[in-house]
């Protein structure tokens, strides 16, 4: 019996030795990044760089919704989007058939996806809601203003289609009662 004790005693030592060696490369290897949190990562650290080489240097801790829309601003020259200047010949249509000298700009798209990961990112990093540059209002109306310049250049209407959305309702309604009816 105290063999098998013994064996017992070290089955359980092994199997702890091995839990904590797995704990610990598992606190080493922590498991692969989500490709949203690799890009929140990403963008976090290049909006940090873009502050540091600010003249002067600017700290997390006194960024301003200004300092966001500078950021965005720069962010532009990277761009790869078309946006057809009002004196364009192809300014207002969605498929040009030929290419012109306008400038390329990020798509909105992009800018709203960044801002909304950089919003995280900052209160990821012990900010406040309520201090949050990224969620600032003048954030939001540079965006809009970004969507509709870019909707007008392009020739396509960002506006919400209130009759269609009216008819879905309806439609959905009428749904609704002719279930209750058949129900009663």
């Amino acid at each position: 019996m105290s063999g098998d004790h013994r064996r017992k005693d070290s089955i359980e030592a092994s199997s702890s030795r091995s839990t904590n060696a797995d704990h610990q490369q598992q606190q080493q290897n922590p498991p692969p990044l989500s490709r949203y949190e690799s890009q929140k990562r990403r963008d976090w650290n290049t909006f940090g760089q873009y502050l540091k080489n600010q003249t002067p240097p600017v700290p997390m801790s006194h960024c301003q919704f200004n300092h966001v829309l500078d950021f965005l601003r720069y962010l532009d020259q990277f761009g790869k989007t078309k946006v057809h200047l009002h004196g364009c010949v192809f300014f207002g249509q969605p498929d040009p058939p030929a290419p012109c000298t306008c400038p390329l700009r990020q798509a909105w798209g992009s800018l709203d996806a960044l801002i909304g990961r950089l919003r995280a990112a900052y209160e990821e990093h012990g900010g406040t809601p309520e201090t949050n540059p990224f969620g600032n209002g003048a954030i939001r109306v540079y965006l809009r203003e970004v969507k509709e310049c870019q909707a007008k250049a392009r020739g396509i209407p960002y506006k919400k289609n209130k009759k269609k959305r009216n008819n879905q309702l309806k439609a959905i309604s009428n749904e609704a009662k002719g279930l209750k009816q058949i129900t009663s």
